[in-house]
C-alpha cells in the first residue's frame, strides 16, 4: 500500500470516450498535491474507445497514479465499491466520468472533511449541455431550473450548510466501510441511499457552493427521458427500504402523473372530470410557460420559451410515471420488502 496517497478519486464509468478524457484532464489541474492523489477507474467493460483514452492520457501523464479496475456487473454502486476495495487513500471522493471537477475541487473537499463539518461533503453542480444544439442548451438549464428540481440545495446554492442530499461526496474511507459500502441492489438512487443511511446513523452531510463541478446534461429528449425514468422507476426499490425518506419535490410528479390519469379515466363516466383535467393542463402549461419566459429574459434566447417547457415535462412525466409504474409492479407481484443495510455505530 502507498502510505504517500492521502485521496483516492474514484469513477464509475461505462462508454464514456467523449466525456473521461475531459474529467482525467481537469483532475491532473487540481491544487491539491498529485504526488498525494490517486484516480481509480471502475470501468464496466466499456465497448467503445474509453480504454484507449485513459491509456494515452497515462502516457502523458505520469505523475497522476491513475488506475483501472473491472466492473462486470455493469451497475454504478458496484462500480464504487470496486474502487473503494482498490483505493489507498485515506479519503475518497467520488466523481462521474461525465463531470469536470474545478481545480480546488480536491483541495476543498478535503478540507471540509478535515474541519469535519461532515461525513459526506459536497458542493454544486454546475449544469452545462451534453451538446452543441438547442435542445441540449435547453435541458442544461432545465436540469438547473427550480421548476425543473425543486429545492434541490446542490442546482443554486450560495451558502454552505447542511443539506439531505449531495452530489458525488467525498468521505473518509473508513468511515464508507462502515457504513457498508453502496447499495449494490440499487442500480439508481444508489448515492440517496447511502446518504439516509449517513443520516439514520447520526452523520451529516454538508454543501459547501465553493466545491463546484461541471456536470453534462443529457443531449436531447430522449436520453432526458430515460435518464429520469431510471430515477423513478430506483426511487420506489429504494423507498421500499427507507419510506420516509421521500421528499416533496419527488413526490409531486408521480401524484400529478397520477391525478390526470385517474381524471381521464373518470372522464369516462364524469363529465366534469373532463373539465378539472382540461384546467390542470392549462395551469400546468402556464407554469411551464413561465419558466420558459424565466430563462429566455435572463439569456435572450427566444427559443427557450419552448424548449424549456418540453425538458421540464420530459423530466416530470417520465420521473412520475415511472414512479408509478414502478409502485404497482411491486404491490401486483408482492415482491417482499427489502431490508436495509445495516450500518455499524
Amino acid at each position: 500500500m502507498n502510505t504517500s496517497i492521502h485521496v483516492s478519486v474514484i469513477v464509475p464509468c461505462y462508454n464514456e470516450e467523449k466525456t473521461i478524457r475531459l474529467l482525467l484532464e481537469a483532475l491532473s489541474r487540481q491544487t491539491y498535491p498529485t504526488e498525494k492523489m490517486e484516480v481509480i477507474v471502475a470501468d464496466g467493460m466499456s465497448e467503445d474507445r474509453t480504454r484507449q483514452k485513459i491509456a494515452e492520457f497515462q502516457e502523458e501523464h505520469p505523475k497522476l497514479l491513475l488506475r483501472v479496475v473491472d466492473n462486470p456487473k455493469r451497475v454504478i454502486p458496484a462500480a464504487l465499491n470496486r474502487a473503494i476495495e482498490a483505493a489507498q487513500g485515506e479519503y475518497i471522493i467520488r466523481l462521474d466520468a461525465h463531470s469536470v471537477p474545478h481545480p480546488e475541487y480536491v483541495a476543498r473537499s478535503v478540507a471540509n472533511l478535515e474541519r469535519r463539518l461532515g461525513d459526506n461533503v459536497g458542493g454544486v453542480w454546475m449544469i452545462i449541455p451534453g451538446a452543441d444544439t438547442w435542445i441540449a442548451k435547453a435541458i442544461a438549464a432545465a436540469a438547473a431550473h427550480p421548476l425543473g428540481v425543486g429545492d434541490a440545495k446542490y442546482r443554486f446554492a450560495d451558502t454552505p450548510g447542511e443539506a439531505d442530499t449531495v452530489p458525488f461526496g467525498a468521505f473518509r474511507k473508513a468511515y464508507l466501510e462502515q457504513l457498508g459500502g453502496f447499495d449494490e441492489e440499487l442500480h439508481t438512487n444508489e448515492d440517496y441511499e447511502l446518504n439516509t443511511r449517513i443520516r439514520m446513523a447520526g452523520g451529516k452531510l454538508w454543501l459547501d457552493p465553493n466545491i463546484q463541478v461541471q456536470y453534462f446534461a443529457r443531449p436531447n429528449l430522449r436520453q432526458l427521458a430515460r435518464q429520469y425514468f431510471r430515477y423513478g422507476y430506483w426511487k420506489v426499490q429504494m423507498l421500499r427500504r427507507y419510506p420516509g425518506s421521500l421528499r416533496w419535490r419527488q413526490a409531486l410528479p408521480p401524484l400529478f402523473v397520477s391525478g390526470l390519469a385517474g381524471l381521464a379515466i373518470a372522464w369516462i363516466w364524469l363529465p366534469w372530470a373532463g373539465w378539472l383535467l382540461l384546467t390542470m393542463l392549462i395551469i400546468y402549461g402556464l407554469a411551464l410557460m413561465l419558466g420558459g419566459l424565466d430563462v429566455t429574459l435572463q439569456q435572450g434566447k427566444v427559443y427557450m420559451l419552448f424548449a424549456i417547457p418540453l425538458a421540464i415535462a420530459t423530466m416530470h412525466f417520465s420521473w412520475g410515471s415511472a414512479f408509478v409504474w414502478s409502485l404497482l409492479k411491486n404491490l401486483f407481484t408482492g415482491k417482499e420488502k427489502r431490508k436495509p443495510i445495516e450500518h455499524v455505530q
